[in-house]
């Protein structure tokens, strides 16, 4: 297993300022960080190359807009949603990502009133596909992300994403599993681990909070015992957030600190997940 931190904790975007922190995971044991890849000007390969002088792995998160939704009605803003999403795969090459995960299916925080139409389905399809091709070329797999039904309509339990990547059928589309969605949408947490096969290619570990992993209340018992089972061996990575950074803090719907310190919880998140996963090895 490969352990990683979400940086969302700390900021919405990594530069110079923050490499300090990735240091400082590094030394208490992380293998790689997942970065917001939000704001696509920023220099991408210089930042590859300072985690690789760390020793650093990396994964990378991003979203979709109602102003650039992969599943609108209209074209051109469908097709805005697809070239985004391939230039933020062309900065992940440049960073040495490996994987780019998150809701960049539709637009996040936007809802139709119902569920997703037929007519949304097959434009999700078609624009992940074209993304697939894309991701394929430049060499980054993808981890689509379902989100719990607060936060978007369109995919909202694993089994949803599953059927979607599968009908997207292209090599560079996988899916990712996420507890904190998980432990709101799903009935069963082995099912839903089950659900990816061989299309699971990343994990979020996520209390029910968004704190420290293991300090609040998901099952986690079973999702670690549903995750062995799976034979799932790579990234497994915290996903956090606090009050550092107001937008995000916003968006997250969070409201108070429910954490000693970011590096605590990096520190005491980490312990967390190698302990669960050892006990089954």
């Amino acid at each position: 297993m490969k352990y990683g931190m979400n940086l969302l904790l700390w900021s919405g975007e990594v530069t110079d300022e923050l490499l300090p922190v990735c240091k400082q995971l590094k030394d208490v044991g992380y293998d790689g960080v997942e970065l917001p890849m939000f704001n696509l000007d920023l220099d991408y390969a210089g930042l590859g190359k300072h985690l690789d002088d760390m020793g650093l792995g990396r994964t990378a998160v991003t979203i979709r807009g109602e102003e650039d939704n992969p599943i609108s009605p209209d074209a051109a803003i469908r097709a805005k949603g697809v070239e985004l999403t391939k230039k933020t795969l062309d900065c992940c090459a440049a960073a040495g990502v490996e994987t780019l995960v998150g809701p960049y299916h539709s637009a996040i925080g936007y809802f139709s009133g119902e569920g997703p139409t037929e007519d949304e389905w097959k434009w999700g399809v078609e624009s992940m596909r074209a993304v697939a091709e894309h991701a394929g070329k430049v060499g980054v797999q993808l981890g689509v992300e379902a989100l719990n039904r607060f936060e978007c309509y369109f995919l909202n339990t694993h089994a949803d994403s599953a059927r979607f990547v599968r009908e997207v059928d292209h090599p560079a589309c996988g899916m990712m599993y996420d507890t904190f969605h998980s432990n709101i949408e799903e009935k069963s947490i082995a099912d839903a681990v089950s659900a990816g096969g061989d299309k699971l290619v990343h994990i979020h570990i996520s209390e029910n909070d968004r704190s420290t992993p293991g300090a609040g209340i998901v099952r986690w018992d079973d999702n670690f015992d549903a995750i062995s089972k799976s034979g799932y061996d790579s990234w497994m990575v915290i996903e956090a957030f606090g009050l550092s950074l107001p937008e995000i803090a916003a968006a997250t719907k969070i409201w108070r600190r429910m954490y000693k310190d970011e590096i605590t919880l990096a520190s005491e998140g980490l312990k967390f997940m190698k302990g669960e996963v050892e006990k089954r090895a």
